[in-house]
């Protein structure tokens, strides 16, 4: 059974953080050691932070992300947990974030430079930028009407090979797309 310990310095302003979605058993036993005004409760061990919450994302001064468990459930309100190691510096100014895509789901996350997963072939942007490629991306992904001026078999193949440039390289969008044969 884990302790509960007090928070690692500097988890809670300006991060980046991924957490994994978790059964509620691993809480038994443990004591909240926070609640924020918008409900969610916190629990700190000596390996890293649960929390339970119903909104992820965008908090307050941090970026925090679930990776949900793939068993539906009906409840909003998660259990997640990060190691402390995975809570990375977060500003607008710094380029800090890659773009990961997942072609099968058709879905595009932002990633930190820190993660120990990154492979360092993804241009790393800025707050701001990699807001643009995600868009960028989703509207590629959801759109047909941009492909009709192109000369192609397989739409799917058309869009990877757009979307692999868009994070690979520091080409616009545009210039991406004129050097596409018509």
């Amino acid at each position: 059974m884990e302790k509960n310990i007090k928070p690692a310095p500097n988890a809670f302003k300006n991060t980046f953080c991924v957490f994994e979605e978790v059964d509620s058993s691993r809480i038994t036993g443990l004591k909240a050691q926070f609640t924020s005004k918008a409900g969610s409760t916190y629990y700190y061990t000596d390996k890293g932070m649960y929390r339970l919450s119903h909104h992820w994302g965008r908090l307050a001064n941090s970026k925090w992300r679930l990776i949900a468990l793939d068993i539906p459930s009906a409840s909003k309100t998660k259990l997640g947990f990060a190691l402390w190691e995975s809570f990375y510096p977060d500003n607008a100014i710094e380029k800090l974030y890659y773009l990961a895509v997942d072609y099968e789901n058709r879905t595009v996350t932002y990633e930190h430079k820190n993660n120990p997963k990154f492979d360092q072939k993804a241009i790393v942007r800025t707050s701001f930028e990699t807001t643009k490629k995600i868009k960028q991306i989703r509207n590629l992904f959801e759109l047909t009407s941009w492909a009709k001026h192109y000369n192609y078999e397989d739409l799917d193949v058309l869009r990877k090979t757009i979307i692999d440039q868009l994070i690979v390289t520091e080409r616009s969008l545009e210039e991406i797309k004129s050097s596409l044969p018509t």
